[in-house]
């Protein structure tokens, strides 16, 4: 006998659990041996890293933690990956050991950091792009990961904004993304602040008459179903019975009662609630002293119940995550009617409220039908994907998340009543799916097994109940998502609407392809939301995509011309400038390289000085691959052989629909099509990644530019605000912004959006040249410009001279004092301006006084001044003649 590592418990390991405390040791995980290449025992017993199915006994090999499954009968089961699953052995971290993750300051506790939540990473993997299988050799890329994972997606209508009156469908994207390495921190992903719920006395909360509602009471024989226990004539229906349809025997009393000693070690305070699946009693461990729940059956005659129950106990004592309720125990009380052993799981005790009751206490405090606020919504389902996605790593779908099986005690999410867990392989076959009508996958009621997609859906549809008013969802529309004019939230929050129309897609494939995936995307939509709610922004690195290689353009009006002519020349400038396809094309981000690509290597050495040389050197690939391809088409666009990039993509979609629908190829393709000065179908592709990946900033900048392209101004100032308002890196959505706001009549919001550009950005002296231009741009001289001559005068001075050439600068300083003669001449003040204080004042512009004289000296001396400065002999001559036409009248 081994004595239990765990403080304060005295008893002994047997089958790898301790006899007292009933949790594995601290030091192991179960009696498999992991060796490389070398053979590990199992037994019928269960374990926590290997399981014996059929009660044999066999042999596996591989290198995990435990062997493996072992097959049905005697045989031998090879494996590369924790207990035989096809996910990537990741290293065991002892207790209190610093979290290896880059940028994490948390310590490993029980295998999972105390800050970021994560495992500690799979040693030697890869990101999987992978589409479908379950289980199989989970190193590197490839088909090693659980689910369909092909996440094949379609562009739709009904989600928001459309492009030119688009109907969607027309384009198909499959996502490769596998895990993702971004971090999130704990509840609110360190984003948004979540009310704490207040651990609460465990005895406080304890049913005073537990009885299940007579609502809730049918038959548990599934070709019958009928309702059981109902009120008749008056009287009151039994709790206890027969079912006067088919005969079965139930049961809806509780088993125990206050003062049960169970296995002489809990004693029984009371019942806390009922489940789908069973009475939930309160107890107290009089070994470890300290309260603990105990979940039994809710009618012990209900076969499929018993055995998801075993199922739990199976799976939960194994489990380790700090988002899931830890289970101790699994011990059995004799029926005080039949005298029958009936088990009861004994898990931790968290004393919180679940999200049904957080979300119904809102709705007393602000109104019937009052949604949660959608950003604490997302920090649940953050959460929740963080458990689900380490249920997935183990080979085991949820099956039935909701708001009732999710806890949250002070600043912790807990997901419970795992009774519901299906098992992916053999074990599962044949055996019933629970779920709950309104979250559960439509495939599923069609017969189909559960996949990490429908458990996806679960968590897309739990948001979508949480975050606005969904009449029906659990009955006719248990299956569809409102519509933005029907909700509030999805009207305004574009990203949010198409995530949960990704993640609830009919189609499983198109779904994404892992928890990982969908919580990387989530969290992008987060940061756009709270940077909406809050005007700051929240940027954040794309594990998809690079950052913009340049700003296309940021010129927004064409400047005044030096050279006039005449007294007075006329105000502004020229319309706003159109945006040059090609360049706004090429300046787009590149897909990040697929590490994964047989060729990853050589690309990340590749180092050309132009697009020529690129294509002579990547013909010395090693392999011809995906990511050799594309950079290839890259290049070519560089070059404007737009026909060689589109024959190259042709050649990609020939591959197979895989490679046509990559969402990669989806890219290059409105890449190549808005270069070719194609807007309108390049919107559609564009369209297409952004419902694949609302939580990325690319594709709506990309989306933006079409828009504008298009002279959709509406939709562009949409999609380019999204972007901006989100993160001032991408300063080609700043820019953007600038121009179809100053195309559509709003100045003030045009210098606002460039004087928001960071002074660290290589394009802020272009913005503040920008921002003064767009004061002045268009404007008529009867308008009031006192404030916008002044500001542009300081921003020009501010400016200062190691920030400008001399030539710019004159230009500059000539835009500036020609609007302010325009309007000094139209308003009157050639004789002088109104005294300081006075109405319609102006204090002096960029040093001179603001009268006809004074602007018009200002005006003369610059002219002369850049005729000094240019070696141009024509134009110094037309710069000295417009400088005499200029000059203030004198008697001398």
């Amino acid at each position: 006998m081994t004595a239990c590592d765990r403080p304060g418990c005295s008893g002994t390991i047997e089958d790898g659990f301790c006899d007292e405390c009933g949790r594995a040791p601290l030091g192991g995980s179960g009696s498999g041996t992991a060796a490389t290449g070398g053979t590990a025992s199992t037994t019928a017993s269960t374990t926590a890293g290997s399981t014996a199915a059929g009660g044999t006994t066999g042999t596996a090999t591989g290198t995990g933690a435990g062997a493996g499954t072992a097959a049905r009968g005697t045989g031998t089961a090879t494996s590369t990956g924790a207990a035989g699953t096809g996910i990537p052995e990741r290293p065991s971290l002892p207790d209190g050991s610093p979290c290896p993750r880059a940028g994490c300051s948390g310590t490993m506790q029980d295998g999972f950091c105390d800050e970021c939540g994560l495992a500690a990473p799979a040693a030697g993997t890869g990101p999987s792009s992978g589409a479908g299988g379950t289980t199989g050799t989970g190193t590197g890329s490839g088909d090693g990961t659980l689910g369909s994972g092909s996440g094949r997606l379609s562009s739709r209508t009904g989600s928001g904004r459309t492009v030119s009156g688009r109907s969607g469908g027309s384009v198909s994207v499959i996502t490769r993304t596998g895990t993702v390495s971004k971090q999130r921190g704990r509840l609110g992903a360190g984003l948004v602040t979540v009310p704490s719920v207040p651990r609460v006395d465990p005895m406080s909360v304890v049913l005073s008459d537990p009885e299940v509602p007579e609502r809730k009471r049918f038959c548990s024989n599934h070709e019958c179903g009928r309702p059981v226990g109902r009120s008749r004539d008056g009287q009151s229906g039994r709790s206890e019975g027969y079912c006067t349809n088919c005969g079965t025997r139930y049961s809806f009393s509780p088993k125990l009662h206050p003062g049960d000693m169970v296995r002489d070690q809990y004693e029984v305070r009371g019942c806390l609630a009922h489940g789908g699946m069973g009475w939930i009693y309160l107890a107290w461990d009089h070994k470890l002293e300290t309260f603990v729940v105990l979940k039994g059956l809710l009618n012990n005659g209900d076969e499929d119940a018993m055995r998801a129950a075993r199922l739990e106990r199976q799976y939960l004592v194994s489990a380790s995550h700090p988002n899931i309720v830890e289970v101790f125990n699994f011990v059995e009380h004799p029926d005080p009617i039949t005298g029958l052993l009936d088990g009861y799981i004994v898990m931790s005790y968290v004393g919180g409220r679940s999200v049904r009751q957080i979300a119904e206490e809102h709705r007393r405090q602000h109104g019937a039908g009052a949604p949660l606020p959608v950003e604490q919504v997302i920090a649940y389902a953050l959460e929740s994907l963080s458990a689900l996605g380490y249920l997935h790593s183990q080979g085991l779908i949820y099956c039935d998340l909701k708001p009732d099986n999710i806890i949250q005690s002070e600043d912790t999410l807990k997901l419970i009543d795992l009774g519901a867990v299906w098992k992916v392989g053999p074990e599962g076959e044949g055996t019933d799916v629970f779920g709950t009508p309104g979250y559960q996958a439509p495939e599923l009621e069609e017969g189909h097994e559960p996949s990490v997609a429908s458990d996806l859906y679960t968590v897309a549809r739990m948001m979508a109940v949480l975050s606005c008013r969904f009449p029906g969802f659990a009955r006719e529309r248990r299956h569809v998502l409102p519509s933005p004019e029907e909700a509030e939230v999805f009207a305004r929050y574009e990203s949010f609407h198409r995530l949960l129309l990704r993640a609830t897609d009919p189609d499983p494939r198109r779904r994404f392809a892992s928890a990982e995936e969908m919580a990387d995307q989530l969290t992008g939509v987060l940061r756009e939301i709270r940077a909406l709610q809050t005007g700051e922004p929240r940027p954040a690195l794309s594990t998809l995509f690079g950052h913009e290689r340049t700003v296309a353009d940021t010129e927004l009006v064409e400047p005044r011309p030096v050279l006039d002519g005449g007294d007075a020349p006329p105000a502004g400038a020229t319309a706003v400038r159109r945006l040059d396809p090609r360049a706004t094309a090429l300046a787009l981000p590149l897909p990040r390289v697929d590490a994964g690509d047989p060729a990853a290597a050589f690309l990340a050495s590749l180092m050309a000085p132009d697009a020529g040389e690129t294509l002579k050197r990547l013909e010395a690939a090693p392999v011809e691959s995906v990511e050799v391809r594309l950079r290839r088409l890259h290049a070519l666009l560089e070059l404007g052989e737009y026909a060689g990039a589109g024959a190259e993509l042709d050649q990609l979609a020939a591959l197979g629909r895989d490679s046509a629908e990559d969402w990669r190829v989806v890219w290059f393709r409105g890449v190549l099509q808005l270069a070719s000065g194609n807007p309108e179908p390049a919107a559609e592709s564009f369209d297409a990644l952004y419902d694949a990946f609302p939580g990325e900033a690319a594709p709506k900048l990309a989306l933006a530019a079409c828009s504008e392209l298009l002279g959709e101004y509406d939709n562009a100032a949409q999609y380019y605000r999204l972007v901006w308002t989100t993160d001032r890196s991408w300063v080609s959505a700043g820019f953007g912004l600038a121009r179809v706001l100053l195309a559509s009549g709003d100045r003030a919001g045009a210098v606002e959006a460039l004087e928001q550009v960071p002074a660290t950005s290589n394009s802020y002296v272009p913005a503040r040249v920008a921002a003064i231009r767009a004061r002045l741009h268009g404007r008529t001289a009867e308008e009031s410009l006192r404030s916008d001559l002044l500001a542009s005068a300081q921003e020009l001075v501010g400016l200062g001279d190691r920030t400008l050439d001399d030539t710019r600068r004159h230009q500059l300083r000539l835009e500036v004092l020609h609007s302010a003669l325009d309007w000094v001449t139209a308003t009157g003040r050639a004789n002088g301006a109104p005294a300081a204080g006075t109405a319609g004042a102006v204090e002096d512009i960029l040093g001179y006084e603001c009268t006809d004289h004074g602007i018009r000296l200002g005006l003369e001396r610059s002219l002369r001044e850049m005729a000094r400065r240019t070696e141009d002999r024509r134009l110094r001559i037309a710069l000295v003649d417009q400088a005499n036409r200029v000059r203030p009248r004198t008697w001398t």
